[in-house]
């Protein structure tokens, strides 16, 4: 299987994996507030929608994606309310077959193209195999934090190397979105994934180090756990500093999680 296929492949995995957190939950549980400030688990499906919607356009529609992206306004917060009031009205039930819909649509638009195909997104074009491992990154994100909200502890596969590809790719985005100027020097990752496979990225002789286990690197890179917390590790002049504001993603940073937010031999919070 060529990697254009194996990321849509895995892509449609990840989305199964989030679905199976939430189509069997009652009515009212939609409403359990997660981790992130004022989101509940309804916020977060919502969000994921309208992020695969975007998807579905750059991919398939670049030219309506443009005229959408044309229309923002400056205030991200604001971006995001709007997109979201797209499907928080929906009952639960109907929220949910959108999801279904939006996702698989994302999925059929992306594996339409070649892996290397730029596409338009929010702040440069990207491939289109790196925006599949954009929608993972979303995926991992916001179901890690329904997941806290219901308590769930998930298991995680190989897939995560599509997530960890795209943050080291993104590695300078924690200093970008913070108006910091970005370090001219090269990282050396070193990331084990989930079946002890070592996953290297960077040049080997680099004195600037980031080591750790996928799950926990991927926990960083998408702020869901405090640095504290987790078994990734840093060494030399820069990387260190890296890991407090590491994020694979460009708009504001948030608030993060705070240092022992969460039981880490029990996953729930």
């Amino acid at each position: 299987m060529t990697d254009a296929a194996q990321v849509t492949t895995d892509l449609a995995a990840d989305g199964e994996s989030i679905d199976a957190l939430v189509r069997d939950l009652e009515p009212g549980a939609w409403a359990t507030p997660t981790p992130a400030p004022g989101w509940t688990v309804a916020h977060q499906i919502a969000h994921l929608a309208a992020t695969f919607r975007m998807a579905t356009m750059a991919a398939a529609d670049p030219d309506s994606f443009m005229a959408l992206t044309a229309g923002l306004g400056p205030n991200f917060t604001e971006n995001v309310t709007r997109a979201l009031g797209q499907y928080l009205n929906d009952p639960p039930g109907v929220l949910l077959t959108r999801w279904r819909e939006e996702r698989a649509a994302a999925v059929k638009a992306l594996a339409a193209l070649p892996y290397g195909q730029l596409v338009p997104w929010l702040v440069r074009p990207i491939p289109a195999g790196m925006l599949a491992c954009a929608g993972m990154m979303e995926m991992f994100g916001h179901g890690q934090d329904i997941a806290d909200a219901l308590g769930v502890r998930r298991t995680h596969t190989d897939r995560l190397r599509h997530l960890v590809t795209f943050a080291v790719r993104t590695w300078d985005f924690g200093y970008l979105a913070r108006g910091l100027d970005v370090p001219g020097v090269a990282f050396r990752f070193e990331i084990t994934a989930p079946s002890g496979e070592r996953w290297e990225f960077g040049p080997a002789d680099s004195q600037e180090r980031v080591t750790g286990p996928a799950e926990d690197f991927c926990l960083l890179v998408t702020r869901r756990r405090h640095p504290d917390d987790l078994a990734v590790r840093a060494e030399g002049q820069v990387a260190p500093g890296w890991l407090s504001i590491a994020q694979a993603y460009r708009g504001p940073a948030g608030e993060g999680r705070r240092p022992g937010q969460f039981d880490r031999s029990a996953g729930v919070r």
